[in-house]
């Protein structure tokens, strides 16, 4: 269980849209596997607030990656997800590690919140409505620094924010909670990578992108 609770109280300034709160929670199953309520509903709470300063109408509508929309962000997440899950299991059960299941399914299902931010430029206009620019992220503010923006804000603990940046070098420590994350991303992102243009991740991060997906 994540129990080392964030320093303020735990909620952003906005109020949580029914609607986008709704769609979060249809789009991600996986939130039931977090026991800590708190830590469920602060997840909730990052999504809906990136999805309405983003404008978005669908949380669907973002896509995985500027250049590769046949695979939707979510689909992504849920996948990051479901491959830290059974890294878990199998590091508990095979290798007797202690990992925090609450901390990695937040973390994975955070990871790349920042998207809503980051990737609104990138898709056709009529799938937003009226966006908030302040909050639109670019290269120099990448989306999974802006995620960890998102759960700082919302109040989720120290241990899900710091394992949700996941490029080289943002995070100078990190925990067996963090590099499940990160691992879990990378094997997903390859997956993506090859079937959409046949190249690894590392290939699409050196030809086109400053951050890693």
């Amino acid at each position: 269980m994540a129990d080392d609770a964030a320093s303020d109280d735990g909620a952003g300034d906005d109020a949580t849209d029914p609607e986008y709160a709704a769609q979060v929670r249809e789009a991600f199953p996986e939130l039931s596997e977090i026991d800590d309520e708190t830590l469920r509903e602060q997840v909730v709470e990052a999504w809906t607030l990136g999805l309405e300063r983003g404008g978005w109408q669908d949380v669907y509508d973002i896509p995985y990656a500027w250049n590769i929309h046949e695979v939707t962000n979510v689909e992504h997440v849920r996948g990051v997800t479901k491959v830290a899950l059974e890294s878990a299991r199998v590091q508990r059960e095979f290798h007797g590690a202690d990992v925090d299941v609450d901390v990695v399914v937040a973390a994975c299902l955070l990871h790349d919140v920042g998207k809503c931010y980051e990737y609104v430029d990138h898709v056709d206009a009529e799938l937003l409505v009226d966006p908030d620019r302040e909050h639109y992220a670019t290269e120099e503010v990448p989306h999974s620094i802006s995620g960890y923006a998102l759960a700082h804000e919302v109040g989720a603990p120290i241990s899900v924010q710091r394992a949700i940046p996941h490029f080289l070098g943002e995070v100078p420590t990190r925990t067996l909670e963090a590099e499940l994350v990160k691992s879990a991303n990378s094997a997903s992102s390859n997956a993506i990578t090859d079937a959409a243009m046949g190249i690894t991740l590392k290939e699409w991060v050196a030809e086109y992108s400053q951050t890693q997906n």
